[in-house]
């Protein structure tokens, strides 16, 4: 029986996913596949390295710091990204709150990260690295459109996995996983709408067309995804974590207290649902 574990992203929001896996992880389950999408796959390393809470210290501790994020940042010719790039990703886990690059490279699975791809508008699959002091494919899948400069991993460009894939639970199916759990960032009942900052993204991006197109589709092929998703549940193929509420938390959300409750809120969730899990898990 192989299980797996899929994490949607939702910038700060993944909080609450980062919560359902510190209790996942305080109830002794680890998943044999894991897949995240931007912060979800930011945030799931830490479940891969057996690390709980350690995303909540990084994000009470960083919200309202303007190295972590901030116009600031977007505006520096040199980081060309709302969140400060070298502080995220560099200084943080490899000074401030040490991430434990030894304990993840003692995972005994396999760890992808989801990244869309500006050539061809669709997902690619990208195995992270266990001891990337740079974090560059956990960049590479965060960096939201305008808001991120562009990545370039063997050759592709590459930006936020969430326009291609933004819940690879067919992935995950594709990968061998008999039984998968799936954490989303949003409630049951969400439906995404078109972005309203289309007229930019066509304008930024024209070089990329299918990537243009994907965005312009991507509020409908999520959407149809989730329901499909909801419907596999229904079939007993998956079993999906979502919030109840996501608490007004923000994709840039400074808010301390507002970013714990909504970790309590995904931690609360897996807590109740342990042997539930347990027993999807096992059958």
């Amino acid at each position: 029986m192989k299980t797996g574990l899929v994490l949607e992203g939702g910038a700060l929001r993944a909080i609450f996913s980062s919560g359902v896996c510190d209790g996942l992880l305080e109830g002794g389950i680890m998943t044999d596949y894991f897949i995240g999408v931007s912060a979800g796959a930011a945030y799931g390393v830490s479940y891969l390295s057996r690390q709980p809470r350690r995303n909540l210290e990084v994000v009470t501790r960083f919200a309202p710091d303007r190295r972590y994020m901030g116009m600031r940042n977007l505006a520096d010719k040199k980081n060309q990204s709302y969140f400060g790039l070298e502080f995220s990703y560099q200084t943080i886990p490899n000074e401030l709150v040490p991430f434990d690059y030894d304990a993840f490279q003692a995972y005994p699975g396999k760890a992808e990260a989801v990244v869309t791809n500006l050539n061809t508008g669709g997902a690619d699959y990208l195995e992270i690295p266990r001891q990337d002091r740079e974090s560059l494919v956990l960049q590479a899948t965060c960096a939201m459109p305008l808001m991120f400069p562009i990545y370039h991993i063997n050759g592709q460009p590459y930006l936020d996995g969430g326009v291609g894939d933004a819940i690879p639970w067919r992935r995950a199916l594709e990968q061998g996983c008999d039984r998968v759990l799936v954490v989303l960032t949003r409630p049951r009942e969400y439906r995404r709408r078109p972005d309203k900052l289309l007229p930019l993204v066509r304008k930024k991006y024209r070089e990329y067309p299918n990537f243009v197109a994907a965005m312009e589709q991507r509020a409908q092929a999520y959407n149809q995804d989730r329901e499909e998703l909801f419907r596999a549940e229904r079939e007993g193929r998956l079993l999906v974590i979502a919030p109840r509420s996501t608490l007004g938390v923000s994709r840039t959300e400074r808010n301390t207290e507002k970013l714990r409750l909504l970790w309590a809120a995904g931690y609360q969730d897996a807590v109740d649902r342990l042997e539930e899990i347990q027993d999807f898990f096992s059958r």
